[in-house]
């Protein structure tokens, strides 16, 4: 299926997107708590509901009513088949930490997107703390085999490749029988993204601590069952919030002003380039301004890259979007992927090592774009073609529910002229 996207007036209210990040995490926490946790609000998404299957098969019991996940934890088992991660990188990645637990061979897998990603610090890490884990291609990428259980003390690990690396080893530490330390190699890119493993971890009763070196988690804890709901996500709201920008205004609401999210950037960013934001207890309001280049430096919010290339685009004079090298790593390489998309429609842009130079404002033309089934280039180019001339058809039109199951649905609502085609 192919996405068209028709010139469009974008305006009104939509309610946000609930948090893939926090929804991973809570699913992976109800398996590891002794007990029934109750998860609301929770993103049932292509990437999560591979999640969802993969704590079934390490032995959680598991209900779903509406976007209302009851889990019961606490008792893992060694999965009967594959892990099948399908689209989702932080899915193997998590899985493969508390594999690490199991006195047994579990062999974790995924889609050919997923099979590309590195896994090779994380395999590195696993094995310095005596845990027998490989690489079946000998490559350093899935499938993968893990086997436990996991009795090191002391590990390290890169900080600037994926911080799920890190969020991995965190979340099945508190389980073993011995106090675990994660040191950090290089500098830590995407700190928000372990900062929400962090709380979440603390939420379900554990204890973890950042060192000077990297963190501290102590043993033979146990994780206690909760009822967690899952806040909205300022990731995914970051598309409508452009798109209201470079329209009528767009208001996303039940997005919480004191989340950890990294992407809650999105807010400075609009306002770097000159548009109106307005925050609100539960909701942020983006309202059209003189939109001019800025530079903006993405560590810490990686996933915001082809959404904010796009605003770049519209503003006056140049932008530069900085350290955003580790989205090389994702779907598809999201610097290459972004500045090809933009450049068929029109945009003077130039790919940097770590992002990308932009020029504008330019006048978009619609056309053929590929997405290359990544979800953020398909919402990205979306947005763009509400500002195009003439219609755009965009590839692999239906990946944006890898993320944002609601996408079309709340950009139609929004005013937006998008139709699927064979």
């Amino acid at each position: 299926m192919r996405l068209k996207v028709t010139p469009s007036v974008i305006t009104g209210t939509v309610q946000a997107s609930p948090s893939k990040s926090y929804s991973h995490r809570a699913l992976a926490l109800g398996l590891l708590a002794d007990g029934r946790s109750t998860l609301r609000n929770v993103l049932l998404s292509g990437d999560t509901l591979a999640t969802y299957r993969a704590v079934q098969m390490f032995g959680a019991r598991t209900s779903v009513n509406g976007d209302m996940v009851v889990v019961d934890g606490g008792r893992l088992s060694c999965p009967e088949d594959v892990v099948n991660a399908e689209n989702s990188g932080t899915t193997i990645r998590l899985m493969a930490g508390i594999a690490s637990l199991l006195p047994c061979h579990t062999v974790l897998t995924g889609d050919a997107s997923v099979r590309r990603r590195p896994m090779q610090p994380l395999i590195e890490a696993l094995k310095e703390m005596g845990v027998e884990s490989f690489s079946t291609r000998g490559n350093g990428l899935a499938p993968l085999v893990v086997r436990g259980p996991n009795r090191g003390t002391t590990t390290h690990i890169t900080g600037d490749v994926s911080s799920q690396f890190i969020s991995s080893l965190l979340l099945s530490s508190p389980l073993k029988e011995v106090d675990t330390d994660v040191i950090l190699t290089t500098p830590l890119k995407s700190r928000p993204y372990v900062e929400i493993t962090m709380g979440m971890m603390r939420e379900f009763g554990a204890e973890v601590e950042m060192t000077d070196e990297g963190f501290h988690v102590p043993g033979r804890q146990r994780y206690e069952p909760r009822t967690y709901k899952v806040p909205g996500d300022y990731s995914s709201a970051a598309f409508p919030l452009v798109a209201g920008a470079l329209s009528d205004g767009v208001v996303v609401s039940g997005l919480d002003p004191q989340d950890r999210q990294g992407d809650m950037a999105i807010m400075d960013i609009l306002e770097g380039f000159g548009c109106q934001v307005m925050r609100g207890s539960s909701s942020v309001r983006a309202l059209p301004g003189k939109l001019k280049g800025t530079e903006v430096d993405l560590a810490n919010a990686p996933d915001l890259f082809p959404i904010v290339a796009v605003l770049g685009s519209q503003a006056k004079g140049t932008t530069v979007i900085k350290n955003a090298e580790h989205v090389r790593l994702k779907e598809s390489d999201r610097i290459r992927s972004t500045t090809d998309f933009l450049k068929v429609m029109g945009a003077e842009v130039q790919e940097k090592s770590d992002g990308c130079v932009i020029k504008g404002p330019t006048a978009l033309k619609g056309g053929e774009v590929d997405s290359l089934d990544d979800h953020r280039i398909l919402m990205a180019a979306a947005v763009a073609g509400l500002v195009a001339q003439g219609p755009t058809v965009i590839s692999h039109g239906l990946c944006y529910n890898i993320s944002y199951p609601r996408f079309l649905e709340d950009m139609l609502a929004l005013g937006a002229k998008m139709e699927m085609l064979p």
